[in-house]
């Protein structure tokens, strides 16, 4: 039976930062347009919470205005800083903290709709539907997210066929999909 969309649906929106900013660059050398991420996400629907999860690595790199711009959107900010460990490696992973935030906010929304294509997500999307009840729905760029994961949840919105989601990046050589 296919998901149905209707107006009343209470949506919340939970966005892997670090994992659509990487696609978006990686595939296509391009940029996100959030604003219009959550327009078409919300499709007419009661948007609830709308919350970001991001990673603070340096202030130097000019992330303070991408930060504001996504609290600008009506976006939620969850931020942490960076780890650095002595050997030199990084972490920089919100993994549990979108997963305990979905969870905390199910009682209170229809739809939880994950942006990220992170297969690590399965047992939350099956936690939320089988757990709580909720229609999950997933948004990512079809090339990077997890098979599993699209087939899983109870939509997928394939970012590569959006209209006007992604913007060329100054630097980029790469082709830009064909979403406007």
């Amino acid at each position: 039976m296919a998901f149905i969309k209707h107006s009343d649906q209470r949506i919340g929106i939970f966005i892997d930062i670090q994992n659509l900013y990487h696609s978006a660059r990686n595939l296509y050398g391009a940029r996100v347009n959030y604003s219009e991420l959550i327009k078409n996400l919300t499709d007419g629907r009661k948007l609830i919470r709308a919350i970001a999860y991001v990673v603070s690595s340096d202030p130097q790199t000019g992330e303070e205005l991408f930060f504001e711009a996504l609290e600008k959107t009506g976006i939620e900010l969850r931020s942490k800083e960076i780890q650095i460990f002595p050997d030199g490696t990084k972490k920089a992973d919100w993994d549990v903290g979108m997963a305990v935030d979905a969870i905390r906010l199910a009682d209170s929304l229809d739809v939880i709709i994950l942006v990220t294509g992170d297969g690590d997500f399965l047992p939350l999307v099956h936690y939320l539907k089988w757990g709580f009840g909720k229609a999950v729905e997933v948004a990512a760029f079809s090339k990077t997210a997890s098979g599993k994961l699209k087939e899983e949840a109870d939509g997928f919105y394939d970012l590569e066929k959006m209209p006007r989601i992604t913007f060329r990046s100054s630097r980029s050589k790469k082709p830009i999909p064909r979403n406007r």
